[in-house]
């Protein structure tokens, strides 16, 4: 069984502004859709820390992140401490979320899958 989100399988895609972000029902729908702890912060942002047993692990899931975000050309803010590594996504661009983060997030999530 493939515990996958489907919206890993989309590409994130730039936002150029004049649109507004996400709220309400809409959030919640597509934080429906993560099923992995991800946290909606103040309508604003999304946030999830991931625990690791040691440095090493946590630095390597840091850069596979990294990859990721040069991919998708979506740069999340990215937290790396012992055993552990916070992501914080949102579109700066419109200083809220938008479908993009949640693939961001989803994405992220599959590199544990």
């Amino acid at each position: 069984m493939n515990n996958k989100c489907e919206l890993a399988n989309k590409s994130c895609i730039p936002c150029r502004g004049g649109i507004p972000p996400l709220k309400g029902e809409q959030l919640t729908q597509y934080q429906d859709q993560l099923k992995n702890h991800w946290q909606i912060i103040d309508e604003h942002h999304l946030e999830k820390e991931y625990i690791f047993p040691d440095f090493r692990s946590a630095l390597a899931f840091t850069n596979q992140v990294g990859e990721i975000a040069e991919k998708e050309g979506h740069h999340p803010d990215i937290h790396l401490s012992y055993g552990k590594v916070k992501i914080v996504i949102w579109t700066h661009k419109i200083n809220g979320l938008t479908e993009s983060d949640f693939i961001f997030a989803a994405k992220c999530d599959a590199l544990l899958l």
